[in-house]
């Protein structure tokens, strides 16, 4: 790699719709971009202006929930996920019972 090449990284941007969609953009961004500059970057928000990034949908990198000022390094996958709509706890107890 030379050393223009060093400056960017390249992350992937991914919002799974209900009930299995998935959407995915891979962006460059200079090394020291956030959270909040991948989301930018890939134009989630203006795609599905329903989205309430850092509110009712929560991001993270790679399955675990990050606030939008995360620093990004290569590779990673920034995720956006839906908000929960059911006690995960509760869906276990009813599907135990049948």
């Amino acid at each position: 790699m030379n050393e223009k090449e060093e400056r960017w990284i390249e992350v992937t941007v991914c919002y799974a719709r209900a009930p299995h969609q998935v959407d995915r953009w891979v962006v460059r961004l200079p090394i020291g971009a956030t959270v909040a500059d991948a989301l930018v970057a890939s134009g989630v928000q203006e795609r599905f202006p329903e989205l309430d990034v850092g509110g009712r949908n929560q991001v993270g990198i790679n399955g675990r929930v990050v606030p939008l000022s995360t620093p990004l390094t290569k590779e990673v996958r920034v995720e956006i996920y839906r908000p929960i709509v059911a006690d995960p706890r509760r869906v276990c107890r009813r599907k135990a019972a049948l």
